[in-house]
């Protein structure tokens, strides 16, 4: 037992202690409440007839469905969209693909319940698109109608997952692959089924995963539009009209969480055994090629047609924000600013509790992922890796579960020294939030430690610095780019989380700017400052995502290897029993 404790120094075992108990106390304990509720009876004994009752349930098991085909109907839109546009963006001679690239990339930075509602003043049963159709072509299409509505919005949010990841894949494929391949006569299609996609294909299922992850366990945007027979929705409810001590909300729980899992580990099973590598990356290699005249035109009519789709929530919001009223009608009838006064005047609050809570959770999220990062490369405590795997399990967590999990974990648990208690406070949205983003600050600041040579730390340590010295003073001066990275990231993506927020928030006051939009849009009067507050909540996001690439891009041209001075001679080289041994 003590050679274990040598391995390490004690102000690390102390730090992984720290972590370890967050860990356990605000992820661990509260989602395995959730599964043991599920399994167990008022009276403590263990069974699988809450499992049973579900099935039995017409309601349960229609929303159990829906939510499959939602999910895996809204992963083949997302795939049909995406796929052509990282296709003709990445392999062909086209003018405007970085800019295509990145306008397909901006559904993203809208919170997808915001867009639903956009959305059904575009292409609803009495939107613009239905309007124009039916007074110039005498017919309606039903795109907004029940499920439809909702594979429709969740594809045009999610499909720039399987963008991103497709676009990187193709540009690492070998062009001598596709180069073989026409000269051996294979052209078009099926150059494209045989070789192309095939060697693309990890791109395109860590990006199809994601989707169908996202799609299953989305919230907002069913509520929104009224869609109430999916299972995320029906967990929702259970828990808030029968109680929290509702089996049936637990057992929700539990198939979410294990579908997330399930489409993880069948995006790794479909390329388990296939080797995708290639001898060099593509870059250079890659011969474009060129488009017939007519092939052109095609091409950038579709494309246009799929960016006007992706950028039409963003075109929608920012009407419905300035419009006095827009109702059965193509485009609003008049517009105003009044909407950006009501919500400064009323929802001022939301937008400070958005910074604060926002801030603080990210805050967190880079203390911890920071101390993580340290304690798996720069230490040899045992088991150490288990904090990085426990930290990512989050992101299998649906908000709504880990939500679910807090109000039956801290059921009754009063803050110290008070006689309020602990669910009702605005500390467990603000933890809620740092969790569920901890795994994108983690990757953050993993990936900027790794930059950083162990070296540096032994020199300092050589000149009399103390550990935590060296590692104020020398590592995270370093890591700061990853840090503020991964910080601004965690920001970001918790100033628009809606399935947490909706069932932590105990009041008006404690609300966030999500929950703002969400409660506007009940309305119809109030759709106008919920749009308006959905256009800030939309700067803040696009700000901090700007914020993101500055800091990454400086940060990467600070690393970049400075010039050799040759006139100077070159270090020795240190023999390998000084190399610099981990503590």
């Amino acid at each position: 037992m003590s050679r274990i404790f040598h391995l390490a120094r004690p102000g690390a075992w102390l730090a992984a202690g720290l972590v370890l108990a967050f860990l356990l106390l605000f992820l661990v304990l509260p989602v395995a409440w959730v599964f043991f509720s599920a399994f167990v009876n008022a009276d403590g004994s263990l069974t699988l007839g809450h499992f049973a009752a579900f099935f039995h349930q017409p309601l349960m098991t229609e929303a159990f469905w829906n939510s499959l085909y939602v999910a895996t109907m809204a992963t083949i839109a997302a795939a049909l969209i995406a796929v052509p546009l990282a296709y003709f963006t990445v392999r062909f001679e086209f003018r405007g693909a970085l800019l295509i690239q990145t306008l397909g990339v901006l559904p993203l930075i809208m919170p997808p319940f915001v867009g639903a509602v956009a959305m059904q003043l575009i292409f609803g049963r009495s939107g613009t698109v239905n309007l124009l159709l039916e007074q110039h072509l005498g017919f309606t299409v039903p795109i907004m109608d029940g499920l439809n509505g909702v594979i429709f919005v969740e594809a045009l949010h999610y499909f720039p997952f399987i963008l991103m990841n497709l676009t990187l894949a193709l540009r690492n494929i070998d062009g001598a692959m596709e180069e073989a391949a026409l000269n051996l006569g294979c052209r078009g299609w099926r150059l494209f089924r045989r070789v192309i996609f095939p060697l693309a294909m990890p791109g395109f299922v860590a990006g199809a995963s994601l989707v169908f992850v996202k799609v299953f366990d989305d919230l907002g945007t069913p509520l929104v539009l009224g869609t109430t027979n999916m299972l995320a929705p029906q967990a929702y409810l259970r828990i808030t009209q029968v109680g929290i001590d509702d089996p049936l909300g637990y057992v929700i729980s539990v198939l979410m969480i294990a579908f997330s899992i399930a489409a993880m580990a069948l995006s790794a099973r479909v390329l388990k055994g296939k080797d995708y590598a290639t001898t060099q990356k593509g870059g250079g290699a890659i011969q474009r090629r060129r488009l017939s005249p007519l092939g052109t035109v095609l091409t950038y009519a579709w494309i246009g047609f799929i960016l006007l789709l992706t950028l039409s929530p963003h075109i929608g919001v920012l009407l419905l924000s300035f419009a006095s009223v827009w109702s059965f009608a193509p485009l609003p009838d008049g517009f105003t600013a009044a909407h950006y006064a009501t919500v400064f005047q009323d929802a001022g609050g939301m937008i400070s509790n958005t910074l604060l809570y926002c801030g603080m959770a990210a805050g967190i999220d880079v203390l911890l992922g920071t101390t993580i990062a340290y304690l798996i490369m720069r230490t040899r405590l045992p088991a150490r890796q288990w904090l990085d795997w426990i930290a990512t399990a989050a992101l299998a967590v649906p908000g709504l579960v880990l939500a679910i999990g807090y109000l039956r974990f801290f059921k009754g648990v009063l803050v110290p020294g008070t006689d309020v208690l602990l669910t009702s406070t605005w500390v467990v949205i603000m933890i809620a939030y740092a969790v569920r983003r901890l795994p994108y600050a983690l990757r953050s600041c993993v990936a900027a430690l790794q930059q950083v040579h162990i070296s540096l730390e032994e020199a300092a340590e050589s000149l009399g610095a103390t550990k935590m010295r060296t590692i104020r003073r020398v590592v995270v001066p370093l890591m700061a780019g990853g840090i503020l990275a991964g910080f601004v990231t965690s920001f970001i993506t918790a100033a628009v989380e809606l399935s947490a927020t909706i069932l932590l928030t105990s009041s008006q006051s404690q609300a966030p700017m999500s929950y703002g939009i969400y409660l506007y849009m009940q309305s119809i009067a109030g759709r106008g400052p919920g749009a308006a507050l959905g256009v800030l909540a939309i700067a803040v996001v696009a700000i901090g995502t700007y914020a993101s690439h500055v800091i990454v891009e400086r940060t990467g041209s600070r690393l970049k290897q400075r010039p050799v001075d040759e006139d100077l001679p070159p270090l020795p080289i240190l023999p390998a029993e000084v190399a610099p041994v981990r503590t």
